[in-house]
């Protein structure tokens, strides 16, 4: 929150409390919110609101750098760090859980960079997302690790 409080000061934006409780849902989960489920958690924490307004909220976010949305899921994710212009945003989203890390790579900007160029084409956003399975869920589909045998004396 402090990094968002920080950006609007620094841009001359207003953080009014919806945007900030907006924002604070998305910051408390690990997992991307759908915007009927930011509606959800606001209403339980006693403050009901229009999707619509979740909605205008949700797009100032984005706009300013502030949140991310992730296309496949057609949610939201709090975004981790600013990022720089030849930065291309990496999300890592487990299959299982729905756990999504946020990386950011700048060899692989520069590659797509590269690769956009040769074709002459102009991007206008720099995300990829990558499914997959994370090491917690991994771990537990795996299973529990067997206990030794015992020693023979």
């Amino acid at each position: 929150m402090a990094r968002v409080e920080q950006c609007c000061a620094r841009k001359g934006l207003r953080l009014t409390p919806l945007r900030r409780s907006v924002m604070r849902a998305l910051a408390e989960s690990h997992v991307p919110l759908g915007a009927y489920e930011i509606v959800e958690r606001l209403a339980a924490a006693g403050e009901p609101t229009p999707p619509m307004s979740v909605y205008r909220v949700l797009d100032f976010l984005v706009a300013e750098g502030l949140a991310h949305r992730i296309e496949s899921r057609n949610a939201f994710l709090a975004c981790a760090h600013p990022h720089e212009g030849d930065e291309v945003v990496v999300f890592l989203i487990c299959d299982r859980c729905g756990l999504t890390r946020e990386v950011s790579s700048h060899a692989v900007g520069r590659d797509l960079a590269w690769a956009a160029r040769a074709v002459g084409f102009e991007p206008r956003q720099r995300v990829l997302e990558v499914a997959g399975t994370c090491g917690p869920c991994r771990e537990a589909e795996r299973g529990p690790e067997p206990a030794p045998a015992p020693a023979d004396d």
